[in-house]
């Protein structure tokens, strides 16, 4: 355990992970406010996928579709024998205390050399229920910019740190699966290079914790997974005096994030419940998908979740309620 306080940027690796959100867990790292902290995540299947490329293995996608089942969606136990996000942390930042409010500028944000994401029958995505059978599809992010999605697309890069926040004041363990009040699994794809968050803290160093690195995701996370990838992060933390958030705020950075602000095409849902709403929006898109680009119902489903935003267009129309669906046109112009 470092205490190193000093200097303008400390490092943290992926040799410190834990799997829940506790007060008492021990910091790994102490940082005077204003520090710039480099940082390394594990993916959802705890670097397996990377560990499975690096042995060879990629041209073997049953054994990578392996590691993915039977660490991601098993996900190795936490301490009280509960599934749990690998996280890295927490990070003590002196200085800050209940009341305040924990600034996090992205500096830098970049992914692994692979990602993945997937569906299965019975899982949390949107339509999971209707999943004839469980797929995963493989991503090559080494290009930077973009990754090919089979010869049909090419989805832009967009990397953030899907789980991201600060310990809770209330003791004991807590699950890292549901986002709270301090943060935590967010999912917020704006989260990207150049933004900057804002936590409220709760405990005597905040205890910042980050991990489930995204390369890429639509609004919604449809499928129940964006493009899972190990992730390597620059923060900047500062401690702010007198100026309380209720639940995280965020400033977005200055490059546009919305891919289909340029063209879309647009499926509709309409329901009382937001939810069944947006499972009609996405079921129509997705068989949009398949008819127009030949997709399979998981193929499109698994592009869905990398790249199609969910918004809710009307709330005040009762009884029924309206989301839209929006696939980004420009992916397909290859």
């Amino acid at each position: 355990m470092s205490t190193n306080s000093s200097g303008p940027r400390q490092q943290l690796g992926t040799e410190h992970i834990h799997t829940v959100w506790d007060c008492s867990l021990p910091p790994t790292l102490h940082v005077a406010t204003g520090a710039e902290i480099e940082l390394q995540t594990l993916d959802a299947s705890y670097g397996g996928v990377a560990r499975q490329v690096q042995e060879g293995k990629l041209a073997c996608p049953e054994a990578l579709r392996d590691v993915v089942l039977a660490s991601a969606y098993a996900v190795r136990p936490n301490t009280a024998g509960q599934p749990g996000h690998p996280l890295t942390g927490p990070i003590f930042v002196e200085g800050a205390q209940p009341g305040d409010t924990l600034q996090v500028d992205l500096l830098e944000v970049g992914t692994g050399a692979w990602g993945w994401n997937a569906c299965r029958p019975g899982g949390i995505g949107l339509l999971d229920d209707e999943v004839p059978e469980a797929h995963t599809q493989f991503w090559d992010l080494r290009g930077g910019a973009w990754t090919d999605f089979l010869d049909v697309a090419r989805v832009p890069l967009a990397p953030f740190p899907g789980l991201i926040g600060v310990a809770l004041s209330e003791p004991g363990q807590h699950k890292t699966a549901p986002p709270r009040r301090v943060g935590g699994n967010m999912d917020v794809r704006q989260l990207t290079a150049g933004s900057t968050l804002f936590l409220p803290v709760e405990v005597e160093g905040a205890l910042l914790s980050v991990g489930d690195m995204h390369a890429a995701q639509g609004d919604g996370e449809v499928s129940g997974t964006g493009i899972e990838t190990d992730g390597r992060l620059t923060l900047r933390v500062q401690v702010l005096k007198n100026q309380p958030v209720g639940t995280p705020h965020l400033q977005t950075g200055p490059e546009p994030t919305d891919l289909w602000s340029a063209g879309a095409y647009v499926t509709t849902g309409h329901a009382p419940d937001l939810r069944e709403a947006a499972r009609i929006a996405l079921r129509e898109l997705v068989t949009y998908m398949g008819r127009r680009h030949g997709l399979s119902f998981v193929q499109a489903y698994v592009l869905a979740s990398a790249c199609v935003d969910l918004r809710i267009s009307q709330l005040v129309d009762a009884p029924n309620f309206t989301v839209s669906a929006l696939l980004p046109n420009r992916i397909f112009a290859r």
